[in-house]
């Protein structure tokens, strides 16, 4: 790695092979440089009947080239690779996974591939059926034998009126992978194979008449960051998801949607049974009303009503899964504390922890509303042997891959 990763800034080559998606590709390069990294685009010259060379210029400061005869004299086609702290590939076509997974270097962007000794994104785009057909599966399986990223591909609306996996990912989300790749050596390792996960993310809604709500602020970032990295490990993910401030679906990620805490319990009664790991990151509401309005409640039409409002306790979801847990299955908790006069928020994870029963707890300080969100997070891992370890701040992706490191290790061997 080169010294201006250790610096901050990467070195980023963002590879466009020619596909529809292309013009998806700007928007990739622009989320890099508004982190401060140096793009250098390497598109092939079919990508170029997509997207013109100025665009790609003009977005990363840098000029643009298809051909390894270009600036001959600096080997550019060397270069270009052996200098990249990270290389990413959107959209990666059904012809580019081919000539890579098979050493070509029939132009600047297949010769950088193999000169880059740093981490190799790949985010796939391209009809389902090609997506899906096994001389597809075959590369990016052999690619990923040799070390490089294969990001699962969205599922959604394709060129024309076709549907399926094959659209290409939110270029928010295969930034964050990518330079996850980097921060953390090993994310994408494919311990989870095979695994069944469930995962909750985001707050629930409690109804307090046709028009409010009861609710927190939570985003649902962590929840879907673990989806994310868990998925890309191999697993079988259901992510069941409250109020997530419509962030993009985990790609590969089966989706269940809910809105009250009771919803979210009954949900994760249903698939939680037979899964491997369940991780409780949504943030629940402790409370509903006891009542709920049949109409809006106006001002001054029942004073006593909205100020002494009457809330009961929602059923304790992470409390059940452990009653409920089968054996094997690895269970983690969240706990989003504030402290007081008598305890830390640590102090308090420790005690959840000891009424939870869970394996696992993630302890977030949010006072002033931290973490809530934003894009990084930062606290503890608590384990019920007792161990408390420190999660660096970095990327919810990256507090992800901790959590999912950490959870791995805990299940049982197939």
């Amino acid at each position: 790695m080169n010294a201006t990763c250790k610096a901050g800034t990467l070195k980023i080559v963002v590879g466009v092979a020619g596909g529809i998606a292309a013009y998806k590709a700007a928007h990739l390069v622009r989320y890099f440089t508004e982190r401060g990294h140096d793009v250098h685009v390497v598109p092939t010259p079919a990508a170029l009947s997509f997207v013109g060379a100025a665009t790609f210029e003009a977005l990363s400061g840098n000029p643009v080239s298809t051909t390894v005869f270009d600036a001959v004299d600096e080997v550019r086609h060397v270069r270009v690779g052996q200098e990249a702290d990270l290389v990413v590939i959107t959209p990666a076509t059904a012809d580019l996974l081919s000539r890579a997974a098979q050493g070509r270097a029939d132009d600047l962007l297949t010769s950088t591939l193999l000169v880059a000794t740093c981490p190799v994104v790949f985010a796939p785009a391209m009809h389902t059926e090609m997506w899906r057909h096994p001389a597809t599966q075959e590369n990016v399986g052999k690619l990923r034998e040799h070390g490089s990223i294969v990001l699962e591909p969205a599922h959604g609306r394709l060129t024309g009126a076709d549907t399926g996996p094959g659209r290409l990912a939110d270029p928010e989300h295969i930034g964050a992978m990518a330079l996850l790749s980097v921060a953390r050596p090993g994310a994408f390792e494919r311990n989870l194979e095979g695994r069944r996960l469930v995962i909750s993310a985001g707050g629930t809604r409690e109804e307090l008449d046709p028009v409010r709500y009861l609710g927190n602020h939570s985003s649902g970032r962590q929840g879907y960051a673990l989806a994310d990295v868990a998925v890309h490990r191999g697993a079988e993910v259901t992510l069941v998801r409250g109020d997530t401030a419509e962030l993009p679906v985990p790609p590969g990620a089966t989706i269940v949607d809910v809105v009250s805490a009771r919803d979210m319990d009954t949900a994760v009664r249903e698939v939680a049974a037979d899964a491997d790991m369940v991780i409780m990151s949504a943030a629940v509401a402790d409370f509903r009303p006891a009542e709920v309005a049949g109409a809006k409640m106006k001002k001054g039409s029942d004073e006593d009503a909205l100020t002494k409002l009457v809330l009961t306790e929602n059923p304790d979801i992470l409390a059940g899964v452990v009653t409920r847990r089968r054996e094997g299955q690895v269970v983690i908790g969240f706990a989003a504390e504030t402290g007081d006069d008598n305890a830390t928020p640590l102090d308090h994870a420790k005690v959840k922890l000891r009424k939870k029963g869970c394996d696992l707890l993630m302890c977030n300080d949010v006072s002033g509303g931290a973490t809530f969100g934003s894009e990084d997070n930062v606290g503890w891992l608590l384990s019920s042997d007792g161990e408390v370890s420190e999660v660096p701040e970095g990327t919810k992706h990256s507090v992800a891959a901790a959590i999912l490191d950490r959870a791995a290790a805990l299940l049982p061997v197939n």
